[in-house]
């Protein structure tokens, strides 16, 4: 199908592709080699691949994304009322790189309409773990971000597996500026605030594990300072990275406005979750993502430091085997290299 997939519009075949997923029904994905098998965030994962966020914004297939090998994926992004995003075209092959430039600027149905497409896909029992990613809407003001925030996952923390707070889209004007330490603490605190339950022992409501989304572009000073901020607020973990805004430095020509991703982002990501693995001594979750298509490339961002991987431009250029080929692939990775499991694996190459 991709032949005739990649002759349409990016954003209508990702359409149509997901129109058609969202018909496959509730199946039993084959049995995981024991050896890919994780505990994240206190979660137990039967191999470390997920979808990425942006494949399924509205959570429309996520019985596919189970039926295909996943054992997790990022639903999002959320945001609190139905938006549609930037004018179209808006999504953008680059083929000869493998690579995606998108200023998709969270269409989204609202978290009311996502929501109980969750509720429904929890009841079928489905293996998938379930992340929401969760954003803004485009015109709340910059000093009510945070109440977008705490309403969101006032819906999300019952329905989540983990919640994903994605400061990091380059397509929401002012979003990258919730980066620096002490806007984090005021989304965190507003978070915690608004999901504080008086009556119960603990005296707040459970929240699933919290991970922040950063962008690949961010000066080294950033990452460390972010990393110890994530720290101090208790946070659970790092989803590193989104989209690029970078060209020339990823080796890509072209004046399209948006973010890449694709095969041109691998490096830049794995430098920043190297950087957070040293940084954080470990005591983050790390989900990498960025460039991953391979078995190989999956690899090498577990060992520097990721405990769990996430595709999206990947499936695209590569199709639906590129789920089952990548956990076969580290499958014989792990066993070349000595290791038992994905968790020893881990961060065994960030010192390099």
């Amino acid at each position: 199908m991709r032949p005739l997939l990649f002759r349409l519009d990016a954003e209508l075949a990702h359409r149509l592709t997901l129109a058609a997923l969202a018909r496959v029904p509730a199946l039993t994905p084959a049995t995981d080699p024991p050896e890919l098998a994780t505990e994240v965030c206190g979660l137990t994962f039967t191999n470390p691949l997920g979808l990425a966020a942006g494949m399924d914004k509205d959570a429309r297939a996520i019985a596919a994304w189970n039926a295909l090998g996943f054992s997790f994926a990022e639903i999002g992004t959320v945001t609190p009322r139905p938006q549609p995003g930037n004018p179209r075209p808006r999504m953008w092959r680059i083929p000869a790189k493998r690579a995606l430039i998108n200023r998709l600027g969270f269409p989204s149905d609202g978290i009311a309409s996502v929501a109980p497409r969750i509720a429904r896909a929890r009841a079928r029992n489905l293996r998938l773990r379930l992340a929401l990613n969760l954003g803004p809407n485009k015109e709340t003001p910059a000093e009510q971000v945070t109440q977008d925030y705490a309403a969101l996952t006032r819906v999300a923390a019952p329905l989540a597996d983990f919640i994903v707070v994605n400061v990091s889209s380059p397509n929401t004007p002012g979003l990258r500026d919730f980066q620096a330490p002490e806007r984090i603490r005021t989304i965190i605190d507003a978070i915690r605030t608004a999901t504080a339950c008086p009556e119960s022992l603990e005296g707040t409501a459970r929240l699933p594990p919290i991970l922040l989304k950063i962008a690949p572009d961010l000066l080294p000073p950033m990452i460390d300072d972010i990393c110890d901020a994530a720290i101090a607020l208790g946070l659970d973990g790092i989803v590193a990275t989104n989209t690029t805004l970078q060209r020339a430095a990823v080796g890509v020509e072209s004046a399209l406005q948006g973010g890449l991703s694709g095969a041109p982002l691998g490096d830049l990501a794995r430098a920043v979750i190297k950087q957070v693995h040293r940084r954080s001594g470990g005591r983050l979750a790390l989900i990498g993502v960025g460039g991953i298509a391979s078995a190989e490339d999956a690899y090498a961002h577990i060992r520097a430091g990721a405990s769990l991987v996430e595709l999206y431009t990947g499936l695209i250029y590569q199709g639906p085997g590129v789920v089952r080929a990548i956990k076969q692939g580290l499958a014989r990775l792990l066993a070349r290299d000595g290791f038992r499991s994905i968790s020893e694996a881990v961060g065994s190459a960030a010192g390099d």
